[in-house]
Order: C-alpha cells, then structure tokens, then sequence
C-alpha cells in the first residue's frame, strides 16, 4: 500500500514534467524498419505495435505507450523509459540493460527471460509482472548498477554498487575492475592499480583471458604514465584501452 502511494505520487509528478510532441518522423521509421536505436520516441502511441526484435538502443521513450506492445527479443538497451507505459507488453527475451525504468508502467507485462541487469525495478510499477527475477541481490546486479553509474559520471554511486557485489562476492573479478576504472577517473591511481591486480589475479585464476588483459593493460599504462611524468589527463592508449564505460557489461555474459 504505502509503495503503490509513493509510487503514484512519483507518476503524477512525472506526468506534470512538459517534454515535446512526438516525432512523428521516428515513429514512422521504427514501425516500418524496427530500426530506431537512439531516436526521439517520446510520448509516442504504440499500443499493441509488433516491434519484436526492434532496435530500440538509447532510444527516448518517455511517456511513450506501448501498452500490449510485442517487443519480445527487442534491444532497449540504454533507453529512457521515464513514465512510459508498458502495461501487458510482451518483453520475452528483451533486453533492457541499463534501461531508465522511473514510473515506468510494467504491471501485468511478460518478462521471462528479459535482461534486466543495471535497472532499477523499485523505481518502476511492477505488479502482476510475470516472469521478475527471484532476487535482484546478485553481484551482477550491483555490478550492472555501477556500470550504469559510471557510465553517468556518478563516480561515488558507481563504487557503492561496486562495493555491494563485492559484498555479496569477494572474488568478483568485474566489480574490482570497474571499481579500478572508476578510481582511476577520480585520479586516485595507487587504488586503481591495486584494483586491477586483484582483479587481474582473480580473473586469471577463472580462466577469462580477457579480462586478464584488460586488467593488466590498465596496471601498464598508469605505471607508463606515472614513469613518464604525464598530467592529469588520461593518455591515448589508455582511453582506447577503457574505451566506452559500457563496454564493461561485456564482462556479465
């Protein structure tokens, strides 16, 4: 009771917020492509739409409607689902990580075998849901979190969720990477490098060589860097080596 209060609170703020008509255009292209990674969907009608499979990647669907919507197997990874209803949706096999789920409607929608990692369930309507994961306690869960986090430049948040998968799992290689990113971003170079040995370690005793280079690449480069007297800044090579924060998610499959 006091959730289904607090949350309809949230949807009725959410609701007063004005955003700009929708893109007609956009709309046009992803019903007829199911191509539309990064459009502006916003308040878009798409009740009942057959979008199964659609590219909906950072996709802005806020206040969109796709109540009864098929987006089974669709990517909507990154999207911005702020006060969109997805009521009775058919999200099977979609993928939603990192997804922004504020007052998002998902009541009586069908999520067996949806990627959720890196959403905030709590924040959204989720009752008659089918198909939620038992817990969303897990290390990856918190990991996704603070991918989700950093990738915001929420350095702080980004190494409390770090924090609790390492919680949950002290040798969860992933979270030590992350959180070696991270510090390294906030300058703090002897933690970032403690980090990622552990992680290094850790990765090489799981037998995941990639991770293992990634760590140790990031180990060489501050100490290239610390050895040649370099500034602040992140060197070249050492932001090919990050590259997007995103691509940490990598390290969950």
């Amino acid at each position: 009771m006091h959730k289904t209060l607090i949350t309809t609170c949230l949807l009725t703020t959410l609701t007063a917020i004005p955003i700009q008509a929708e893109n007609i255009n956009h709309t046009r292209q992803l019903l007829s492509t199911k191509a539309c990674a990064q459009c502006d969907l916003s308040r878009a009608g798409l009740v009942m739409a057959d979008l199964q499979g659609a590219d909906l990647r950072e996709a802005d669907l806020r206040f969109a409607n796709l109540s009864q919507a098929n987006l089974a197997g669709a990517d909507l990874t990154g999207a911005d689902l702020t006060g969109a209803s997805l009521n009775s949706a058919n999200l099977m096999g979609a993928t939603l990580l990192g997804a922004n789920l504020l007052g998002t409607d998902l009541r009586q929608s069908y999520l067996v075998n949806a990627n959720l990692w890196g959403t905030r369930l709590d924040q959204a309507w989720i009752e008659g849901a089918i198909g939620l994961p038992a817990s969303l306690q897990t290390p990856e869960q918190f990991y996704a979190l603070g991918v989700v986090a950093a990738n915001k430049r929420n350095y702080v948040e980004a190494i409390a969720q770090y924090n609790q998968a390492l919680t949950l799992q002290n040798d969860f290689a992933p979270a030590y990477l992350g959180r070696a990113l991270v510090r390294l971003r906030l300058t703090d170079e002897a933690g970032a490098v403690q980090d990622a040995q552990i992680a290094a370690a850790l990765f090489k005793q799981q037998e995941n060589p990639e991770g293992e280079a990634v760590a140790v690449g990031l180990i060489e480069e501050v100490k290239k860097r610390q050895g040649s007297g370099g500034g602040n800044g992140l060197g070249i090579q050492l932001l090919q080596l990050l590259g997007s924060v995103t691509s940490l998610f990598r390290f969950l499959f």
